[in-house]
């Protein structure tokens, strides 16, 4: 009797030395602001700390996508899974054989770890879910340095469409006032109504892409289609400047340069977004949009006023060359009278 119990025993120990023990994860959270993932595979009772006697096998709903035979040194990805690597190879002796993916790649759902080493092996399991945040530290954040949350609040993204078509709006009500007040040849005309459409069309284009959210490509060339294509906007202004006078004043220079300075400021914002998750330089891109809104109100209403008054009254190069032409033509005109008396 006594035998039996002790070879039981002693089986019973051998089956609990086979088997690896993990530490546990349950769920992963995944933002729109993680360029990769990380799903944790940790073994606690490695022995061997031999790479060759290692094996890992990850599958997602039962379906292998990643593996690794440590003998062999071989891998095999899942294509739809091409990023899927070890987070450390070096580090798989001692039980570290998590995983990691880009974010494009990490499809939500149940993951699970399978880890041999040498004749013991074990399982774990882990649920990746999507996790929308809208600032760092909080307390499920996975690390403290981890870029986390929507790329934009809700109310940044609001103000920063409704300047830019706020802005494309005083530009158009500009150029309809000077092409109401003004003669302008009918090229030049065709031309800005043309850019006038491609940049409205581009912007449409920008912010249906830009309001789509997340940290994504997507969303940043949105960005980008609506803030850079805003130097034609200047450039039209500057045309415009050009129709209603002979040159530029000082305010039409000091106007100019706000509206200059504020689509720098605008670029500059936008890369300093691009390349942040949540954007903490979001309300540069506001700022600069507001000054060039600003710009072009108080330019609509300086080419409504003085447009109207140099109108009215004429300019003094013109004030000056009218009265010497019709001069000049009354010379002319006396001095071939006096021929035609003096022909017999």
């Amino acid at each position: 009797m006594w035998p039996l119990s002790a070879c039981l025993l002693l089986s019973a120990v051998g089956v609990g030395s086979a088997q690896l023990v993990f530490s546990v994860t349950d769920v992963v959270k995944r933002t729109d602001c993680n360029k990769t993932v990380i799903l944790p595979c940790f073994v606690t009772n490695t022995k061997e700390n031999n790479i060759n006697v290692m094996f890992v096998t990850w599958k997602k709903e039962g379906k292998r996508i990643f593996s690794f035979d440590g003998e062999k040194k071989e891998f095999f990805r899942d294509p739809a899974f091409l990023s899927a690597n070890l987070v450390s190879q070096v580090d798989l002796p001692k039980g570290v054989a998590s995983l990691m993916l880009n974010n494009t790649e990490a499809q939500v759902g149940n993951y699970s770890c399978e880890v041999t080493e040498s004749n013991r092996e074990g399982e774990t399991r882990v649920e990746l879910q999507d996790h929308p945040v809208v600032s760092c530290g909080e307390e499920d954040t996975p690390t403290p340095k981890e870029k986390c949350g929507t790329w934009f609040v809700p109310v940044e993204l609001a103000v920063i469409v409704v300047l830019v078509f706020l802005n494309i709006s005083l530009y158009l009500a500009q150029f309809s006032l000077i092409a109401l007040k003004y003669e302008i040849v009918s090229q030049k005309k065709m031309g800005i109504i043309i850019a006038a459409i491609i940049v409205l069309v581009v912007a449409v284009v920008g912010t249906v892409l830009f309001v789509q959210g997340g940290y994504s490509a997507q969303s940043q060339a949105g960005l980008g289609l609506i803030v850079v294509p805003a130097v034609i906007l200047v450039l039209f202004q500057y045309l415009m400047f050009g129709i209603v006078f002979d040159s530029l004043s000082a305010a039409t220079c000091a106007l100019l340069c706000l509206q200059i300075l504020g689509y720098i400021i605008a670029v500059v914002g936008f890369a300093l977004c691009v390349s942040a998750c949540p954007p903490s330089h979001g309300p540069v891109v506001i700022a600069a949009l507001a000054i060039m809104a600003f710009a072009n109100l108080l330019s609509l209403a300086y080419v409504f006023f003085m447009g109207s008054s140099t109108k009215d009254h004429p300019r003094p190069g013109k004030a000056v060359e009218e009265p010497l032409n019709e001069l000049q033509s009354d010379v002319i005109c006396e001095k071939y009278t006096v021929v035609d008396t003096q022909w017999p």
